[in-house]
């Protein structure tokens, strides 16, 4: 069976972020897969800052990230880029660390002038990290969507249809590769 890691780069909470990643991993569920939520503000905040590989919380997040056949990264967009608590966390991913996997990058910003950031932040850490499968990703302006701690509200009904679109590219290309 799949494993798939969310990773909510939000250090905000409640978040848009969170909330996505909930209403992903609820969703993945429903499809009879194993989906877990990683939120960088739930990770202890001195073995970010400090890079402490020795963490049993860090270890035990990055032995999740291994065992996973993708990966779905959810962040806001914070001064043009990802947010730097999400950069920490990415940093204790070794290299290769995405070799094999599906990322599925989902990003939320203020206005549709942050809309690049997937292409210039996100995806190149991902392809840096070792995914030859990034998918196209998904991008919120934060008035497509409300969200009350982590239930989110799809104001947009294209925004969800775009959603549930990448999450069925992902999720069939997991099958694929199960068929191989």
């Amino acid at each position: 069976m799949s494993n798939i890691v969310i990773i909510s780069g939000s250090p905000s909470k409640p978040s848009r972020s969170l909330a996505i990643s909930a209403y992903l991993e609820k969703r993945i569920k429903a499809e009879g897969l194993n989906a877990s939520t990683i939120s960088v503000r739930d990770l202890p905040a001195e073995d970010l800052l400090f890079a402490n590989f020795n963490s049993p919380k860090i270890q035990e997040v990055l032995a999740q990230i291994e065992q996973a056949q993708a990966v779905i990264i959810v962040s806001p967009v914070y001064k043009a880029s990802y947010p730097g608590v999400l950069k920490a966390l990415l940093d204790f991913i070794p290299e290769k660390g995405f070799v094999d996997k599906v990322v599925l990058p989902v990003v939320t910003g203020g206005t549709a002038a942050h809309l690049l950031t997937l292409e210039y932040a996100i995806k190149p850490i991902a392809s840096v990290l070792g995914s030859q499968e990034i998918l196209k990703g998904v991008y919120f302006v934060d008035s497509q969507i409300g969200y009350h701690e982590d239930q989110v509200t799809f104001i947009d009904a294209e925004i969800e249809s775009r959603l549930q679109t990448s999450l069925n590219d992902l999720l069939s290309r997991l099958k694929v590769e199960q068929l191989k």
